[in-house]
């Protein structure tokens, strides 16, 4: 297939704290999002709206297009150690395989039944987790093979969302349409759920700090919450929008500060909080207003976030030393 390449002008806030720099995607109403920095330093993403797959070069600000089969619906993708860029065809019932050296795109079709994946996350071992949140299942992929298996999530439209991988290879995952997280046993496939206190709760998207404990995003409610899988313990702190601030895009810096796109406010706001002190230390609004910020990853070699927006921008948000 053959690839598109455009340069285009980059938009520059600079904000305490925070640098933050964003790109132009040259085809228009795309929904570009869920970049992932490859071992070049390349940024990878999916246009949802353009079946495609795209590469952007920050050093020289020239865009690369990879078109996929029509109505494949791409919601996002990662990149393993070759170079081989895998997607979720969130539309078309299959993960994806893309060569970009050649083009050339190999399907997998998930199981009868499983017909969204969702978020693609590496399992640490050559493998793939993965959330199908109409579906609800969470499922995990082995690319040598080819094989899938599924664990049904117990509790009726509890919506698998976003998904992380802890160093001992245990997915966990937030189940958006109920109060809940879970997780599962990767030697068993055994899900267990977790109860969030208050039944208003909707946990979006999730992070890990190095201490073990699992952090996430209320959308509902507003609150960037702190569960301790060592001893079951919950806390949960208001963020700086209240409850319209919708809490979508998630990570954790080198520092273990959590990060999150409040993307209730207009324009979308970046905030930081420590959880050392137990403060918010940073907001910083993103510049082209953004309308949401779905999905964001943390480079730590160049300290940066990557994220893209509903404004059909790639954003970079380069931290202070």
């Amino acid at each position: 297939m053959r690839a598109l390449v455009t340069t285009a002008l980059a938009v520059l806030g600079v904000l305490a704290g925070v640098d933050v720099q964003e790109w132009p995607v040259p085809w228009e109403r795309t929904r570009p999002r869920d970049p992932y920095v490859a071992p070049d330093g390349r940024v990878w993403f999916v246009g949802q709206a353009g079946d495609y797959v795209a590469v952007f070069d920050p050093s020289s600000g020239d865009f690369r297009r990879f078109a996929l089969p029509a109505g494949a619906g791409p919601h996002n993708l990662i990149v393993d150690a070759a170079g081989i860029v895998w997607y979720a065809g969130n539309a078309a019932s299959h993960i994806g395989r893309l060569d970009p050296a050649t083009g050339a795109v190999r399907q997998f079709p998930t199981p009868e039944g499983v017909r969204d994946p969702h978020t693609l996350v590496f399992d640490g071992k050559g493998g793939i987790w993965f959330t199908a949140q109409q579906s609800n299942v969470v499922g995990h992929f082995d690319p040598a093979t080819g094989a899938m298996r599924v664990v049904p999530v117990p509790t009726p439209r509890a919506r698998p969302y976003g998904i992380v991988v802890a160093p001992d290879g245990r997915p966990w995952v937030v189940l958006f349409g109920t109060n809940r997280l879970a997780t599962v046993d990767p030697s068993t496939f055994t899900l267990r759920e977790i109860p969030l206190p208050r039944d208003g709760a909707r946990p979006r998207r999730l992070s890990l700090t190095t201490d073990g404990a699992v952090w996430y995003g209320d959308y509902a409610g507003g609150f960037i919450g702190r569960y301790d899988p060592a001893t079951g313990r919950i806390r949960e702190w208001p963020l700086p929008g209240g409850a319209g601030s919708l809490p979508y895009a998630m990570i954790t810096d080198d520092r273990d500060r959590l990060w999150l796109v409040e993307t209730g406010p207009r324009p979308n706001q970046f905030v930081a909080f420590d959880p050392a002190t137990e403060r918010v230390v940073e907001t910083a609004d993103i510049p082209s207003g953004a309308g949401s910020v779905r999905h964001m990853v943390f480079h730590a070699p160049t300290r940066t976030i990557w994220f893209g927006t509903d404004a059909n921008t790639i954003g970079r948000a380069r931290l202070d030393d």
